[in-house]
């Protein structure tokens, strides 16, 4: 597949010009021509960049990329191995960040709606990137804390009344905290996201709505688990997703 191929399908699949992002979407880096071979991860770590190296691989596909608004544009450092091993080699990069959040079937949030078993009935906030669904069988928001623990094989953190019982449960995958006052006017009885802050806990005990800080990695591998196997299953390519250690 020649690379502007696969960046056109990329972009038509995951709608990336209708996304407001504080980074580009698509080709990042680029590399060689035609794309055979695909390595996915989560964040385009040098560790990831790495095993593309050593395994041979010609393209790396993440949700987390670089070129970050506010950040220093300079290549020098962590920023300039990153850049100046995916150079050397003529790997190429492509990185999907809210895109990737937002779509209705590969997204992280549906992604984790899917493997929790919420069915997403409506979203809210900004761009309509959280999840909010209705459970069959309401449950306190201390077992649904131990059901996402069990899940995503990572201690979840439940702050707020741990009896609270849980009808509607709202979602949004990675470092979405700020939505969590959206998510309680949308009508959730508790919020799931990624990491969580000093304030958020005042919010969860003030408002009566508990939270849970599932952890950023381990909520957004999901996504980038499902676009891999899209790139095989559609696009005829060699892929591989690979789930590096990150505690958060």
């Amino acid at each position: 597949m020649h690379r502007d191929e696969l960046e056109r399908h990329l972009g038509e699949l995951l709608a990336v010009e209708r996304a407001r992002d504080y980074c580009p979407n698509g080709l990042q880096v680029e590399g060689r021509s035609p794309v055979r071979r695909v390595l996915c991860g989560v964040t385009a770590s040098q560790q990831l960049i790495d095993l593309a190296v050593a395994d041979g691989y010609d393209t790396v596909v993440v949700h987390h990329g670089y070129f970050w608004k506010g950040e220093d544009p300079c290549l020098k450092g962590i920023r300039r191995r990153r850049i100046g091993t995916l150079l050397g080699h003529d790997i190429n990069l492509f990185a999907y960040h809210l895109p990737l959040d937002m779509h209705p079937l590969l997204g992280n949030n549906a992604q984790l709606g899917r493997l929790m078993g919420w069915a997403g009935q409506a979203c809210f906030g900004d761009q309509d990137l959280g999840w909010l669904a209705s459970l069959g069988v309401p449950v306190t928001a201390a077992a649904l804390c131990r059901a996402i623990t069990a899940r995503l094989g990572r201690e979840a953190l439940l702050v707020g009344d741990p009896g609270r019982q849980v009808a509607r449960v709202a979602w949004c995958t990675g470092g979405a905290q700020s939505l969590f006052d959206d998510a309680i006017r949308a009508g959730a009885d508790l919020y799931v996201s990624g990491e969580i802050s000093e304030q958020t806990t005042h919010l969860a005990r003030e408002s009566g709505v508990p939270y849970v800080a599932a952890g950023h990695h381990a909520t957004e591998r999901y996504g980038i688990m499902a676009l891999s196997r899209h790139l095989a299953d559609e696009c005829g390519l060699e892929t591989r997703f690979v789930d590096l250690f990150n505690p958060v």
